[in-house]
């Protein structure tokens, strides 16, 4: 098994209130010429929690940090009206991000958890994943 050290979360980058699957974020990938969806886990709309890509495969997520990481993704990020950067998570997702970021420290002791925009110029995934999700 990979040693886990961080858990980064993401969001899509879509609408609010967009439905985007596993399916449709996978064929985004592959176009960005990866060999399938980069992340580990995608939170739908409606909270459901969907493994993507094996936590035992290293993901393609985040930019120097993938051997060591565990890339979430939640569907959505993006304000419904404009399109700027927006806390669109709803309260299944948010419900559904606690519990299974919760669940995977239980998992990997010391994993610190992070958002993307800590290592990338962007929003993403548009709230504080490590104060929400308590980063240490």
């Amino acid at each position: 098994m990979r040693i886990i050290t961080e858990i980064i979360v993401h969001c899509t980058a879509t609408k609010a209130g967009r439905n985007v699957t596993v399916s449709e974020i996978d064929a985004w990938h592959k176009a960005r010429g990866f060999r399938c969806i980069g992340y580990h886990y995608v939170v739908g709309l409606d909270g459901s929690v969907s493994e993507s890509r094996p936590v035992s495969e290293i993901g393609a997520h985040c930019l120097g940090h993938n051997a060591g990481s565990i890339g979430v993704v939640y569907v959505g990020g993006l304000s419904a009206v404009d399109g700027s950067p927006a806390d669109t998570r709803t309260p299944a997702q948010k419900k559904a991000l606690q519990s299974l970021v919760s669940g995977l420290r239980k998992r990997f002791p010391g994993a610190t958890v992070h958002s993307h925009y800590e290592f990338a110029a962007k929003a993403c995934p548009c709230f504080d994943a490590a104060s929400e999700y308590g980063g240490d």
